[in-house]
């Protein structure tokens, strides 16, 4: 069963999303030349513990970083440690938080200090295709039709994206029902009603679509060695436009 929020719900969300969104932005702006990825974890620590928050990654199914910090080839899942990040590194932050018992999910891309013409081609067309994936999550649509237009605009750019991991519902877990691919599957698709709230979340390659765990069971990266961009917003459908409840406005139709 797809979980529907009711006022009060959506209320929550969107307060448990404004703590994400700020506790994202915070942990971005810190990413700089010189700096390990344990180093943004405790900082990443700090800004949650200041917004009255937690985190919703570390200890999930023994996760044990706070956010998830993933550099260049790496996908998504990212282990914080000695790594220290360089200029022309991208690294992609995916920040979780329980605030008030509902979750607020998002994640973003960024260069560290600058990087390479692929790199932040493959960042720009990344977040552009989010955007396009949330224009597409209305009421009345399904949520194949926010996987083909991610699917499609991904692969119109010469990049491919990631089929073992996809966007999901989100709320009082941080994995509900529907999944949300960010390509078509061929599988039966939900359609999509008022009161839903998603994680839609395109993790593209720069390369082919493949990927592989490494042996710390977590880190997840390209197997041709690539780069990878991660973007993310925790959506709500709505009667009229969808809502980003992780930047707190209104998406305008594309």
């Amino acid at each position: 069963m797809i979980p529907v929020k009711n006022q009060r719900e959506q209320e929550a969300m969107r307060a448990a999303g404004a703590v994400a969104a700020a506790v994202l932005s915070e942990v971005t702006a810190f990413i700089r030349p010189g700096v390990t990825t344990a180093e943004v974890d405790r900082f990443a620590a700090e800004c949650i513990r200041r917004q009255g928050a937690r985190s919703a990654f570390l200890g999930y199914k023994k996760y044990p970083c706070h956010v998830c910090i993933s550099v260049n080839e790496e996908v998504v899942h990212g282990l914080a440690g000695s790594r220290r990040l360089g200029f022309g590194d991208i690294v992609s932050v995916d920040v979780g938080v329980v605030y008030r018992g509902f979750i607020g999910d998002t994640a973003r891309t960024v260069p560290v200090g600058g990087c390479s013409p692929l790199a932040q081609k493959l960042i720009d067309v990344t977040e552009q295709a989010l955007y396009i994936g949330i224009s597409r999550a209305r009421a009345g649509y399904r949520v194949v039709d926010i996987s083909r237009s991610i699917q499609e605009f991904v692969e119109s750019h010469g990049f491919s994206v990631v089929r073992e991991f996809v966007g999901h519902g989100v709320g009082r877990s941080m994995h509900e029902e529907p999944q949300v691919p960010n390509y078509v599957d061929g599988k039966k698709s939900p359609r999509l009603v008022p009161g839903m709230t998603l994680a839609i979340e395109p993790m593209v390659n720069a390369g082919r679509p493949q990927v592989r765990v490494l042996e710390d069971g977590w880190t997840v990266v390209t197997e041709d060695g690539l780069p990878s961009a991660h973007f993310e917003h925790t959506v709500l459908v709505t009667e009229g436009e969808p809502e980003i409840l992780t930047c707190c406005r209104t998406m305008v139709a594309a």
